[in-house]
């Protein structure tokens, strides 16, 4: 999704996140339990956690349990069988350390986007660049977040080449990974999102071989858990679920954007995990949200967008009454 509205630019050195359901109920009342959070992007309606064997959690992760995931992940995302895969602990461990992949140059992220990305390439010594520009190294996140923006293979260009595809799973058929193979190139995978279960801390890296071993290397020996070892496993074989899924999302995020039009939010992007809106005091919008103990994202870049993210089956009326 591309739109021709100028696009704000929100510095690497400044992290916003959604998220903040206590500091929202410190200010607005009720507990944690009582609140909607729409502030994420995160499937409302995650995948079933499956039994896990007593040694997942008393035992180190075999190297078995990690081959499972691995092949798992390959099958689920059509990885090339020349492209390496990596299993991590949460997308966030590998945008920390993928500056580390090359010396300090100059980084070109496409803007405004989600900001760990800078904040993790100003932190080892990188100096950012308008999108566009030559640089060392570059970062899109397809489908972008907060806009939903994709990009094509035109945009693989730089040396290090960074594509976080966290909310791709929405819209495989977009995904970068038939070009996993090219050198110099990584593309992340979020496990959080789409299968609603952040708190496991997985995701993925695919692509150049030489770079994931070093990076396999930066973070040792058994950087993923038991547990999300065979939760992983499980629902990245899970094919059905994913499909049904991906058809629920697509139906919700439509009746979202229907209630929001109609409380005169104009759509301005997203995806079928969370929709981006145009007013003209985002801020407010949020407030009036948070009197209902519904906790929604605003962006100090820019004052005229809301973010709102799927709410569970149980949340919708509450929402239809706030928007009213």
């Amino acid at each position: 999704m591309r739109s021709g509205r100028k696009r704000g630019h929100v510095s690497g050195n400044i992290r916003e996140h959604g998220g903040g359901l206590d500091a929202a109920a410190k200010r607005f009342g009720g507990d944690r339990a009582d609140w909607i959070d729409l502030s994420t992007g995160i499937n409302p309606q995650p995948h079933p956690v499956p039994s896990l064997s007593p040694d997942s959690w008393t035992a180190l992760p075999d190297k078995r349990a990690q081959e499972r995931l691995i092949e798992a992940a390959r099958q689920f995302w059509n990885v090339p069988p020349d492209a390496a895969l990596l299993a991590v602990p949460g997308a966030s461990a590998a945008i920390a350390q993928t500056p580390r992949l090359a010396p300090p140059g100059r980084v070109s992220i496409a803007q405004p986007t989600y900001n760990e990305h800078g904040a993790s390439f100003a932190a080892h010594g990188w100096t950012e660049v308008p999108e566009g520009e030559q640089a060392e190294a570059a970062v899109i996140v397809h489908p972008n977040n907060p806009d939903g923006r994709t990009f094509d293979a035109s945009a693989l260009a730089a040396p290090l080449m960074i594509v976080d595809e966290s909310f791709c799973d929405v819209m495989p058929s977009a995904s970068l990974m038939p070009h996993a193979t090219r050198p110099g190139l990584l593309i992340l995978k979020s496990f959080g999102k789409f299968w609603g279960l952040a708190g496991l801390r997985l995701g993925f890296v695919v692509g150049d071989p030489a770079l994931i071993a070093r990076l396999a290397d930066m973070l040792g020996p058994w950087p993923v858990s038991g547990p999300a070892l065979e939760t992983g496993t499980t629902a990245l074989r899970d094919t059905a679920w994913a499909e049904a899924t991906r058809h629920r999302l697509r139906s919700d995020a439509a009746r979202l954007d229907q209630l929001a039009q109609q409380a005169g939010l104009q759509l301005a992007g997203g995806t079928d995990l969370f929709r981006l809106y145009e007013t003209p005091d985002a801020a407010r919008w949020q407030e009036r949200l948070a009197r209902h103990q519904i906790w929604s994202r605003s962006f100090s870049y820019a004052p005229h967008w809301l973010r709102l993210g799927l709410p569970p089956a149980d949340g919708w009326a509450r929402l239809e009454q706030a928007l009213a």
